[in-house]
């Protein structure tokens, strides 16, 4: 109703001159006109005016409505806003821009598609011929040949995020939510990543319950705790030093940490590590962070109903924990 009024201004004002007009027409002529009638013909003329903005608003209302909720006005347009010739122009033109947007829409999908469907089959590719050269170098001893094992893993680990990363957009087609043993999944991740570990002689201490079981999608949970326990490794140095996973039950919880003994982080980076492509002054000093890492965690953990959180103290090491909501403590029999 405010913007019919406020639509209407111009005519009211218009209106209200005309008004004041026509006595002062008829003093300027010297006609004698009885106040009575000058009143009546005014009161017509209002009459009139509030007829006709009465049909007016009628005639407009739907419009009115749905221009003073441009927050709804997105499926406003898709129906009717009446049927005044304004009305319908408004509507049409709404249904024109709308169109021109699904298709804008759907051509930039078509382009992200390709995109990702490329870059999938490019670190595929690429992930030959790094296979090939590892196995290489399995029958060289000398120092170089363990250089250059150390870099093919960190071009694989930089290829699995790159696909990772591209599955983020398409994460509800590609997960499996069902139990997993958290030890076996835990022991599978040391194992994927156990050349970092002997390399940086780091020691991996598992204090997880073999009974303990949580929802997750096990490829997904795979590379969140292969990226934690890469960063766990890569920022500890120095010799006999290690790496602890442990677990525990609160309520209907299951929480796991996983500490490492390195270099910690700074306490004004501590709320940017999620922080995409963040690095912060100790992955600056390290050369070894990409800054994609714990956000990607972050971001599978939402999607997968985890929460994940990080706990560090510099020179002293840091904690990252993961909650898992509605676990499960099994028997000894399970996926017996």
């Amino acid at each position: 109703m405010r913007l019919f009024w406020k639509d209407q201004l111009p005519l009211l004002l218009f209106y209200l001159l005309q008004m004041l007009l026509v006595p002062s027409l008829y003093w300027l002529t010297g006609e004698d006109r009885p106040l009575s009638i000058m009143l009546y013909g005014i009161v017509l003329s209002t009459v009139v005016l509030l007829l006709y903005l009465g049909y007016r608003y009628v005639q407009y209302r739907k419009l009115y409505v749905a221009l003073c909720n441009p927050t709804s006005l997105a499926h406003e347009h898709l129906v009717s806003l009446g049927e005044a010739p304004l009305s319908e122009a408004i509507h049409e033109l709404l249904q024109l821009i709308d169109r021109q947007y699904q298709e804008e829409v759907n051509t930039q999908v078509r382009r992200m598609d390709h995109h990702v469907v490329f870059m999938n089959r490019w670190v595929h590719q690429m992930k030959t011929p790094l296979s090939v050269i590892q196995l290489t170098l399995q029958d060289l001893e000398d120092e170089a040949a363990g250089s250059i094992q150390e870099e093919l893993e960190r071009l694989r680990k930089g290829l699995e995020m790159v696909i990772y990363t591209s599955r983020l957009d398409r994460f509800e087609e590609d997960f499996q939510v069902e139990p997993l043993l958290l030890r076996k999944a835990v022991n599978e991740a040391i194992a994927e990543n156990r050349k970092l570990f002997i390399r940086r002689s780091i020691k991996a201490d598992i204090q997880v319950d073999a009974n303990f079981a949580v929802y997750s999608d096990a490829k997904w949970l795979m590379f969140i705790l292969g990226q934690i326990l890469t960063n766990a490794v890569n920022y500890t140095t120095g010799t006999g030093k290690r790496v602890t996973i442990s677990a525990q039950c609160v309520g209907s919880d299951i929480i796991l940490d996983i500490t490492d003994q390195g270099i910690g982080i700074s306490p004004e980076d501590l709320k940017r590590v999620f922080n995409p492509y963040f690095t912060g002054e100790r992955g600056r000093q390290y050369h070894e962070s990409t800054g994609m890492g714990l956000y990607l965690v972050q971001e599978v953990c939402k999607r997968l109903g985890h929460k994940v959180e990080l706990q560090s103290k510099l020179s002293e090491g840091t904690t990252v924990r993961l909650s898992f909501s509605n676990s499960i403590h099994l028997s000894n029999d399970f996926g017996g």
